[in-house]
């Protein structure tokens, strides 16, 4: 074997090594920084585990009795739309001092400057009413 070809494979191990040790070394670090808020995970770019989102109430219509994810789309359906998460994604939703474990059940929204919808059953649950700012966070 070339000992060029040898050389190079054993500074990239020993690279791959140092980066490994160092990202061990952050995410130790970054364990630790959010002990003051119970419940709560550190997420990038936020400050309390949360991220903001506008969000407004939809319901099931004669050309949406299914949910995206499958599921019979009925008043009773309490769930969210999300664009980009996947079906069953399990979410806590926060409006106006309440919050509420729910979960992924449809895709959207399809109107500009929304983030999620919310089913009018989840929506009456929060008292949430037209377009509103939201916070959540992935559930654990």
């Amino acid at each position: 074997m070339n000992p060029t070809l040898v050389q190079r494979a054993v500074w990239l191990a020993g690279i791959t090594l140092i980066a490994a040790i160092v990202a061990l070394a952050i995410t130790r670090r970054d364990a630790g920084s959010n002990r003051n808020l119970p419940g709560a995970i550190a997420v990038p770019g936020t400050e309390n585990g949360y991220y903001t989102a506008k969000a407004a109430p939809y319901g099931p219509t004669p050309a949406h009795r299914r949910t995206a994810c499958g599921k019979p789309f009925l008043p009773t359906t309490e769930g969210v739309a999300h664009p980009v998460l996947p079906c069953g994604v399990r979410l806590y939703i926060r409006f106006q001092g309440r919050e509420v474990l729910t979960q992924v059940v449809d895709r959207g929204p399809n109107v500009p400057g929304r983030d999620l919808d919310i089913t009018k059953a989840l929506a009456n649950r929060l008292d949430l009413h037209g377009t509103q700012t939201i916070q959540w966070r992935f559930a654990k």
